[in-house]
């Protein structure tokens, strides 16, 4: 399987999956992107890469999160567009509602809807330290010859 991204490569093995940048590699579903402790510390510019890979897929998390709430507040709370933005955005950002909820049904989806944006928020929040956590604590498993001057 070929890649999109240009320099990487992508192999689909039976069990396992291996991303591969120069001699970076990870293997596994979960550490896909990013490299085991044996392996030595990626270059500032791939960690760069990575970080900003791991933000466009915690705002898409985000985004949808988001159009969800925009369509349930307009169509079951009966709010207009620009208002069914601001109670989802507020709800998602943790401010809480805006506007008045006209019946027992919207109240419910608001409900459902503010528990679920607490797990995106979290989430969310998972996503975007991941790699900066990972580079933090992959230092803590490197002998000072290991250490990569880039």
């Amino acid at each position: 399987m070929v890649c999109p991204v240009p320099g990487f490569t992508l192999q689909l093995k039976p069990r396992d999956a291996d991303f591969s940048l120069g001699k970076w590699t990870a293997t596994g579903s979960i550490r896909f992107m990013l490299e085991s402790r044996q392996d030595p510390v990626t270059p500032r510019h791939v960690f760069l890469w990575r970080v900003l890979k791991f933000m466009l897929g915690a705002a898409m998390l985000g985004g949808f999160a988001l159009g969800i709430g925009v369509l349930g507040y307009h169509h079951i709370a009966g709010f207009t567009w620009m208002d069914s933005l601001l109670d989802a955005s507020m709800i998602l950002g943790g401010m809480g509602p805006v506007g008045d909820l006209p019946d027992d049904g919207a109240k419910f989806f608001a409900s459902a809807y503010a528990l679920f944006s607490g797990l995106v928020f979290i989430s969310v929040t998972g996503i975007v330290l991941t790699p900066m956590a990972h580079r933090l604590l992959h230092h803590f498993h490197l002998d000072n010859d290991d250490l990569d001057p880039s």
